[in-house]
């Protein structure tokens, strides 16, 4: 047998500027939008309720903003990462468009980077991948890179190329129509805005959420998500680990959810600017999460609203109180399991 059916791509079969058109096209329905309730317990009024989206002008509720990211991303595993050692991480990501109940997601990436890693055994991938809706709009567009696993080892490695990518997505898009200007903040759950906040301060987001092996499973088989590595216990045995590992898109969610204590009307993700999956994450592992306001961010002049640059640390297993995220070589502190660079909207 020459290849075997779903084998997935090796670093050695990609080449810069290929477009890879991704299966599946995924509706998205209210089923989603429960489960996702159900996974993670987000809080956001906007997302939450019908009539609150009403009163700020738009039709209904929109999507969670990372029901529209899981979506996307999942429809690329089998194309990019189903033989990755390691999502590495994520740049200049820009939300672009409202998704609703009924719409439907596809998604393609172009390989804009390509290098071996000094092993020789995996290579880096750089992605830039687009989700479009039915109508051919792009709802969603982010760069990531993985490290893929060579089919052979003595394969020859294409000459070395890395993006250069912008330190902040500067690419912030608000929906059309919203108007912050009638903000309920009793409903909303929280009196602070957009002003409320000042560059440097951290907020603890207190509470913790323990990551159940057939949570993190059927998360990721909602999202399409093929990666063997979340689900294959035979194979993970043989791995780094000896486990399944958790999705980290499921654990962003966990922090987005948690970040409700503090950030309450922080009603969109506009933006993710950067991210690292530090280390892995297992089923039993207890997630808490803590943010940094790196900037707030005017939004063309708009007197509604306005953007505030985050930076949110996830932890397992050791609440947020003050510890070095980083040692003196620069590597994560192993309690350190996601550190994400995100922009989100807030009413002013």
């Amino acid at each position: 047998m020459d290849e075997i059916a779903g084998s997935g791509h090796f670093f050695e079969d990609f080449r810069v500027g290929e477009i890879l058109a991704h299966a599946t096209p995924r509706t998205v329905t209210t089923g989603d939008v429960a489960l996702y309730q159900a996974l993670y317990g987000p809080r956001f009024a906007l997302q939450s309720s019908d009539e609150f989206a009403r009163s700020l002008g738009l039709e209904r509720a929109p999507v969670d903003d990372l029901i529209v990211f899981h979506i996307v991303f999942g429809k690329t595993v089998p194309d990019i990462s189903l033989n990755a050692v390691a999502n590495l991480g994520y740049a200049d990501g820009c939300f672009k468009g409202q998704v609703y109940p009924g719409d439907t997601l596809s998604a393609e990436s172009e390989v804009i980077g390509l290098r071996e890693t000094s092993s020789r055994k995996a290579g880096v991938v750089w992605v830039r991948t687009a989700g479009h809706n039915q109508h051919g709009e792009t709802v969603l567009s982010y760069v990531r890179w993985v490290m893929v696993r060579k089919r052979d080892e003595a394969a020859a490695a294409p000459d070395p190329t890395v993006p250069d990518l912008p330190e902040r997505a500067s690419d912030l898009v608000v929906p059309p129509g919203l108007d912050c200007t009638n903000w309920d903040f009793a409903r909303s759950g929280a009196s602070r805005r957009w002003g409320d906040y000042a560059a440097g301060e951290r907020i603890d987001h207190v509470d913790g959420m323990t990551v159940e092996e057939s949570e993190h499973m059927m998360a990721t088989r909602l999202w399409q998500n093929t990666a063997k590595v979340h689900f294959d216990q035979r194979a993970a045995a043989e791995g780094r680990f000896g486990r399944r590992l958790v999705y980290g898109g499921h654990v962003i969610s966990i922090a987005r959810a948690l970040s409700f204590n503090g950030l309450a009307n922080a009603c969109l993700v506009l933006a993710i600017n950067g991210g690292s999956h530090a280390n892995p994450v297992f089923a039993g592992d207890t997630i808490y999460a803590w943010s940094e306001v790196r900037e707030r961010i005017e939004l063309g002049g708009r007197a509604d609203a306005g953007g505030l640059r985050l930076r949110t640390v996830a932890t397992r297993n050791r609440p947020c109180a003050a510890f070095p995220l980083r040692d003196g070589e620069g590597k994560y502190d192993p309690a350190v399991v996601l550190d994400l660079d995100y922009t989100v909207l807030l009413p002013r």
